[in-house]
């Protein structure tokens, strides 16, 4: 089997990368041979015996898309794209990257043709929603995205299911949970703080708190995000019709409850290192995002992810943490 990776260099993509390589097999077939692309060339994984190409490439680029699946990859991952701050920051680069890198990949599945049929697994966002929200919000809930970023995966979650309709590749879009608690040095991004206020106090670092306790969000783990993509590569997509798009499984949590598994986690000397500083700014960005998800078609369809931010702090523990 031949697996490409776009967005190879990402934390996801790495994390996915390395599941694959570990596992050694996709849907109980040996992967012989992996592609993983980036606008910067990921690091080829350790360990893994089948051929291995890694190259820096921009999808958008007049040919790229066509160069990166001129092999026929039997699974697709496509997972490229720029965060939602810089796509709201920079209009063009977020609609080429976003939108004209997806479309001009689904063009290339296309511009090959039959049999050609590959598996697509697309990451999609729960930024497709836009307030006034319901409570839960069910996975049909229409798609009125607020941010250059939502509206861009909602076009191109439109655009997969049509080319999946029309044959042209059998494709899923996952609509993803914000992930937390994600490993690395703090960021710039409005959400940065839910990851924030776990990541930095375990380390024994200072953290910045810019909102209310009261404020709530949808979560998963990196590591149930890497299951979702995995299990969207491999399951039966015929019970989904045309409706290809997912809500994934999630936590909804409330800052405070957050707060409070790393005491229970941690300790008090952890949480201690939470320092409130309101941000009027992040915290009316915040407000705008959505709390919580029905996820029941994903869930009948055997996605899983946390149930408790005790949960989550462990998974980081396990897969992230350096002492």
């Amino acid at each position: 089997m031949h697996i490409l990776i776009t967005g190879a260099a990402g934390m996801i993509g790495r994390k996915l990368t390395a599941r694959l390589v570990a596992e050694g097999g996709l849907a109980g077939q040996a992967i012989t041979r992996l592609s993983l692309i980036d606008i910067v060339a990921a690091e080829k994984p350790v360990g893994f015996a089948g051929a291995c190409e890694s190259q820096a490439a921009d999808l958008s680029a007049p040919g790229a898309a066509m160069a990166a699946i001129k092999a026929r990859p039997d699974v697709i991952f496509h997972l490229a794209a720029i965060v939602s701050g810089e796509a709201e920051a920079d209009f063009d680069k977020g609609y080429r990257v976003n939108l004209d890198g997806t479309r001009l990949l689904l063009e290339a599945v296309r511009t090959i043709g039959a049999p050609y049929r590959p598996r697509l697994v697309f990451t999609s966002s729960i930024a497709v929603f836009g307030a006034p929200f319901p409570d839960p919000i069910p996975d049909d809930f229409f798609t009125t995205p607020l941010t250059s970023y939502g509206t861009q995966k909602a076009i191109d979650e439109l655009l997969l299911a049509d080319y999946s309709r029309r044959g042209f590749l059998d494709g899923i879009g996952i609509r993803l949970p914000t992930i937390c608690i994600r490993p690395g040095a703090p960021n710039k991004a409005a959400s940065g703080f839910f990851s924030g206020i776990l990541r930095e106090p375990l380390a024994g670092r200072e953290a910045i708190l810019p909102v209310e306790d009261s404020v709530r969000h949808w979560h998963a783990s990196p590591r149930a995000a890497v299951g979702f993509l995995l299990h969207g590569a491999t399951i039966d997509l015929a019970p989904l019709g045309t409706r290809r798009n997912l809500t994934m499984p999630g936590l909804c949590a409330s800052v405070g409850e957050q707060i409070a598994a790393l005491r229970r986690v941690a300790g008090e000397a952890a949480v201690k290192l939470i320092r409130r500083s309101p941000d009027p700014a992040i915290a009316a960005i915040v407000a705008g995002w959505p709390q919580r998800f029905d996820a029941a078609r994903a869930e009948a369809l055997g996605f899983t992810a946390e149930k408790s931010f005790d949960e989550i702090i462990r998974v980081y523990l396990e897969d992230d943490f350096k002492s």
